[in-house]
Order: structure tokens, then C-alpha cells, then sequence
């Protein structure tokens, strides 16, 4: 006897991995951490530019508060590692912040990259560089532009 092909298609761990970390996303820039909470496993690392660590989404929108007056992410490409799977896969997201500083001055433009270890379909890990630091530098007169 032969084995009948489920009806139920195979999940791609790859594909559920970015859905996650774009809605975690979109979720956070709200911003509403306690709805991108959800996306987040329980023991969630979070390390932000100038290895700032924190663990809940909460911690990262505060600091959001402290350097900016609002900001929000322009979604680029989102680029997964190969040999993604369900017990962990890494996802890249890529794009540029806007918003204004905290003395209302726009911007925009300023690069990010988000790095994501998704676990079983949570948020474990989440690392974030971006051009803030220089361009308040460069505000500042500390660096040339």
C-alpha cells in the first residue's frame, strides 16, 4: 500500500519566519509593544546600537522615546539565511528610518539592519544597527558629515 500525499501543505519555515519578524515589525512601530509582545519568545534578547541590551519590546520603544521625537521604519528588502527551519531560522530586515529628532527636525533615510533569530515561530533574538549615532554626531559637530 502506498502513502497518500497530505492535503495540508508543508509549512516553509522561511516564509512563517519573516511573516513573523514583518508583523513584529509593523506591530512595533505603532508603536504597540505589548501587541509585538506576542511575537517574542519568553526569553527574548534584544541588543540595540552601542550594545544597549534589553529583553522586552517595551524597553526598545522607550528608547525609542529617548532619542526620537517619533520615528518609523521604511520597509526594504527582507533577506533570510539559507538552511532556514523550524527550530531556527535567520531573517534580515533591511530599510530606512524617518521620523524627527527630538527637537522636531525631520529625517529620513537613515539605514537599518535588523538581525532576527526566529525560534519556533517566536522572536528569540533580535540585533539593531542603524546611522542614528553618526548622524546625531554629525548634529552634535562631533564628526563631519
Amino acid at each position: 500500500m502506498s502513502a497518500q500525499p497530505s492535503s495540508t501543505p508543508a509549512k516553509d519555515p522561511s516564509r512563517e519566519a519573516v511573516e513573523v519578524v514583518e508583523t513584529y515589525l509593523r506591530l512595533h512601530m505603532i508603536p504597540d509593544p505589548d501587541a509585538a509582545r506576542a511575537y517574542c519568545a519568553p526569553n527574548l534578547e534584544i541588543r540595540f546600537t552601542g550594545n544597549r541590551a534589553m529583553r522586552d519590546p517595551a524597553e526598545a520603544t522607550a528608547f525609542n522615546r529617548s532619542r526620537y521625537k517619533w520615528v518609523k521604519k521604511k520597509f526594504g528588502p527582507t533577506h533570510v539565511v539559507a538552511g532556514g527551519t523550524a527550530e531556527q531560522t535567520i531573517v534580515y530586515q533591511t530599510g530606512t528610518l524617518y521620523g524627527e529628532w527630538p527637537d522636531g527636525t525631520p529625517f529620513e533615510g537613515n539605514r537599518y539592519v535588523d538581525r532576527y533569530e526566529v525560534r519556533h515561530g517566536k522572536i528569540a533574538k533580535m540585533e539593531v544597527w542603524n546611522d542614528s549615532a553618526e548622524w546625531l554626531m554629525v548634529r552634535a559637530g562631533l564628526a563631519a558629515p
